[in-house]
Parts: C-alpha cells; sequence; structure tokens
C-alpha cells in the first residue's frame, strides 16, 4: 500500500515502513505526526484519488531526525565585470518513518 501526502507545499509518495525526509515539522523526535492531506492511496489493485484529497485517509509517521540537508551553492556572476558573489544555504528537514496509512 503507498499514499502520496502534501507536506510544506511539496508531494511525497509513501509506504509504511519507508523514510522519508520533509520540510521541518515542529515536533520533538520520538513523536507521532499525523497527515490529513492526503491526495491518493494506492494498494496495487485499486487506486482511490482525491478531489484534492482523500476523505477519512490518513498517513502516520514518527519523527526520527531533526536536521539539515545538504548545502546548495548560490552563485551569481557577471562576465566582465569582476563580479562575483557565493552564499550557501542548508534548508531544515525532518526524517519521518512512516508507520500506517490509514484509508
Amino acid at each position: 500500500m503507498y499514499a502520496v501526502i502534501r507536506s510544506g507545499g511539496k508531494q511525497y509518495r509513501v509506504e509504511p515502513g519507508a523514510t522519508v525526509h520533509v520540510e521541518r515539522l515542529v515536533s520533538p523526535v520520538g513523536d507521532q505526526v499525523t497527515f490529513d492531506d492526503v491526495l491518493l492511496v494506492g494498494d496495487g489493485e485499486r487506486v482511490l484519488l482525491g478531489n484534492p484529497r482523500v476523505e477519512s485517509a490518513t498517513v502516520v509517521g514518527t519523527v526520527i531526525d531533526q536536521g539539515r540537508g545538504a548545502k546548495v551553492r548560490v552563485f551569481k556572476y557577471k562576465r566582465r565585470k569582476h563580479y562575483r558573489r557565493t552564499k550557501g544555504h542548508r534548508q531544515y528537514a525532518t526524517a519521518l518513518r512512516i508507520e500506517a496509512i490509514k484509508a
């Protein structure tokens, strides 16, 4: 069984037992998180497609880590003008282990 959820403006395909990194959630490590914004639920032979959400479907996950993603370098450059600027950015992220999909 799998599901597509929306969190932090992005969509994620999740399965029970899988680990997924989402935008930062304000929850301590070990806390359970419930996602009500489920867009699709499938189990191989049938698919429930929401309009825009699947009613009465939830995804339950456990927070296993709070951290930051890989560094992204932002480089601005103008040729022949001796202009160069480098900045870095690391986005905050939460690692979740998906426990159950209830449809």
